[in-house]
């Protein structure tokens, strides 16, 4: 039985949610302070904003320069940090339990009052700007570009990276970050999760005696909706001169939550996690042992379901040499199409489940996994209690049910090949 330590629900008058877990295994506190600021809420001519916000607001507030900052954080061996994906804004923070409020007090510096300098919002830009045409050299990022827009339509949230595009981070301005922030930064869309060698109460002290006096605006944000998915199917070949190609099969699957029940998962959620688990999760995968293994037909393969606050996407993609890519292609729609017409093996299905279930287990070792784990569930909406109803989702998941989504979800498959052009443009006329 996983241990699961003491800890403490709470939300605060101002609305800010806080999460507070007692483990004294080690004399370390850290924190994951999450704002519902992700990319969902940027406007599509600001793609890129959320991600821009993050790299800048370490950068100064409006009473310590960027220079003040680091050292305080560095002068007490602390870790401070902050990030953008698509559905929340995070700071990350960690110290010795001694240091942990006044780091703690510093992160609330940087949420209520960043200064967003002009000369950082610059260099930040800049560096940003030349990470999206990195991104552009690499084969898999590339397809999976194209991918998502396929998958999501050009109207979707979901359809395009964090960085944004060369045109949109080109013409974010200082005024552009202030607005965001002053929009989206207030304590009832935060929730903390603080894990570490405090008491319950400690920890919750700390967090009211930072941000308690913040009050929370009358205005209400509209929660974010996500139009429909595309019911065409598409196929791209996209030209690369590289050594191998990428094959990427993707669909449209279940967000994480179930819009018709308040903090649930989504029925579908769970099998498939498994599908995932078992076609594409490590070296004893299906995909891996078949396609790699057997038929030595990809130099890697794999299969991901990331949870998503909306609608989400089950892809299985392959790295290859260019002379296999029409052979790789129908390896990862046969062993998809596996799935729908045959049921998994009661040994495989056992097997699948101890590896998703181990590796969940594993990845509730540090207080800063407890953190982001519990956090992520908060800010999901699908609240503390999901940690228990997830493990007890799988363990029931039957391969009747893995059938059940597999016919429900994939069909006829997107598909998207980057390589060279004499590899994959033939290849997507056979495979059409």
């Amino acid at each position: 039985m996983t241990f699961v330590p003491p800890l403490q629900h709470h939300v605060f008058a101002n609305g800010l949610t806080a999460i507070a877990i007692e483990n004294s295994a080690a004399d370390i506190v850290a924190a994951r302070i999450f704002i519902k600021a992700g990319s969902l809420w940027e406007a599509r001519s600001q793609a890129g904003l959320a991600n821009l916000v993050a790299t800048v607001m370490t950068k100064g507030t409006e009473r310590l320069s960027s220079m003040a900052i680091a050292e305080q954080v560095e002068s007490i061996g602390a870790s401070l940090g902050t990030d953008a994906s698509t559905d929340y804004f995070v700071v990350s923070l960690k110290s010795v339990s001694r240091d942990f409020v006044e780091l703690l007090a510093l992160a609330a510096e940087l949420l209520r009052s960043p200064a967003f300098p002009e000369s950082e919002v610059e260099l930040e830009r800049g560096l940003t700007l030349q990470a999206i045409r990195s991104q552009r050299e690499q084969p898999f990022s590339v397809g999976f570009d194209r991918l998502r827009q396929i998958i999501y339509g050009a109207d979707h949230p979901y359809a395009y990276s964090t960085l944004g595009t060369e045109a949109t981070v080109g013409a974010l301005t200082r005024a552009d970050l202030q607005a965001f922030h002053q929009t989206y930064f207030r304590p009832d869309r935060m929730a903390i999760a603080l894990s570490g060698c405090l008491t319950t109460q400690e920890a919750l002290g700390a967090i009211e005696s930072v941000f308690g006096d913040w009050p929370a605006p009358t205005t209400t944000i509209p929660e974010p909706i996500f139009p429909a998915l595309p019911q065409e199917i598409q196929q791209r070949a996209i030209a690369q001169e590289t050594q191998q190609a990428i094959v990427m099969l993707g669909y449209g699957a279940a967000s994480a939550l179930d819009a018709a029940q308040t903090a649930q998962a989504h029925p579908d959620y769970a099998a498939l996690k498994l599908a995932s688990t078992y076609l594409g999760n490590g070296l004893s995968s299906r995909l891996f042992v078949e396609l790699r293994e057997k038929r030595g037909l990809a130099y890697e393969v794999s299969a991901m379901y990331p949870t998503r606050l909306g609608p989400s996407h089950f892809v299985a993609y392959m790295g290859t040499a260019p002379h296999n890519v029409p052979d790789a292609i129908a390896g990862l729609q046969s062993e998809i199409d596996r799935l729908k017409h045959s049921p998994i093996a009661p040994a495989d299905l056992e097997a699948a489940k101890n590896k998703l279930l181990g590796q969940y287990a594993l990845g509730k070792q540090t207080n800063a996994q407890l953190a982001q784990l519990y956090g992520w569930y908060e800010v999901l909406g699908l609240g503390l209690a999901f940690d228990r109803t997830f493990q007890d989702s799988i363990a029931q998941v039957t391969a009747d049910d893995i059938q059940a989504v597999a016919d429900r979800y994939f069909g006829a498959p997107n598909i998207v090949l980057t390589g060279p052009a004499e590899a994959v443009e033939p290849a997507l006329m056979v495979a059409g």
